[in-house]
């Protein structure tokens, strides 16, 4: 009988591998044992056992997300200090977290001097949104822009405005660090102008509105960018203390200590 089991058991593990069930086949022992102990009907092992697969599963497709997403780190919103973050960002990031701004379509300009955590809660909503299973995209102006010239060389444009459409949310980081010449600023006007109404947006940035003409070059692209982007947007003054400064002032103070 017990071989019988035994054999019995290993057709299911090979099976599990077959369907590509890897969960079923990880918790198989612990799941008969537990059955066996608590008299399990057999619609009781059986939800179980798939229960642990679909779980598994999700986790994954968790996973894939984040990875597709392109973050160049992670960051993780309950690991900021929220005591020390900007006035602004305190009062509203309770509801930012709630996702909401995605479903609405909406835009969220973090915008504030180096260093005070625009692109840490940038990513940390993104990676919270890639957990609900949001299509997310992380992606530096510079890169975006790289990303434009390249494809419009190729003739592939039409087909990365497609996809770039598609995104739940994209998240474009150090928006004013590099100026543009005037194709490049109209690359990204047109560019970012699809999503406009349609899918959310954060934009991180070092410049208030009233110096992006320094990016643009053009003020009246200029203004019809802020319009764009700013329709019913989050934005956020993000002016403060550097967290990094912080952290070098208390990296000295301990070495002379």
């Amino acid at each position: 009988m017990k071989e019988n089991e035994s054999n019995l058991r290993q057709q299911i593990t090979d099976l599990s591998k077959t369907l590509k069930l890897p969960s079923i086949r990880k918790t198989l022992q612990d799941t008969i044992q537990e059955a066996v102990c608590h008299s399990w009907s057999y619609e009781q092992f059986l939800f179980t056992l798939l229960h642990s697969e679909d779980a598994h599963r999700e986790e994954n497709r968790k996973k894939a997300h984040v990875k597709r997403a392109g973050f160049p780190q992670y960051k993780y919103l309950q690991e900021l200090n929220r005591e020390e973050l900007p006035d602004d960002v305190k009062i509203v990031l309770p509801e930012l977290e709630t996702l909401e701004f995605i479903k609405n379509a909406q835009n969220i300009v973090l915008a504030g001097n180096p260093g005070t955590g625009k692109t840490h809660i940038a990513i940390g909503l993104g990676i919270n949104a890639c957990k609900m299973g949001y299509n997310v995209l992380f992606t530096s102006i510079p890169q975006l822009l790289t990303q434009i010239r390249e494809c419009r060389s190729a003739r592939t444009l039409h087909q990365l405005e497609l996809k770039f459409i598609k995104y739940d949310l994209v998240i474009c980081d150090e928006f004013g660090y590099v100026s543009f010449n005037k194709d490049g600023a109209e690359a990204l006007f047109n560019h970012l102008s699809l999503r406009t109404g349609r899918k959310a947006t954060i934009i991180t940035t070092n410049l208030a509105f009233d110096r992006w003409k320094e990016i643009f070059g053009d003020p009246i692209l200029t203004a019809a960018m802020v319009d764009r982007l700013t329709h019913k947007a989050y934005l956020i003054n993000m002016n403060g203390d550097s967290f990094r400064m912080k952290e070098t002032q208390k990296w000295i103070k301990n070495k002379r200590i």
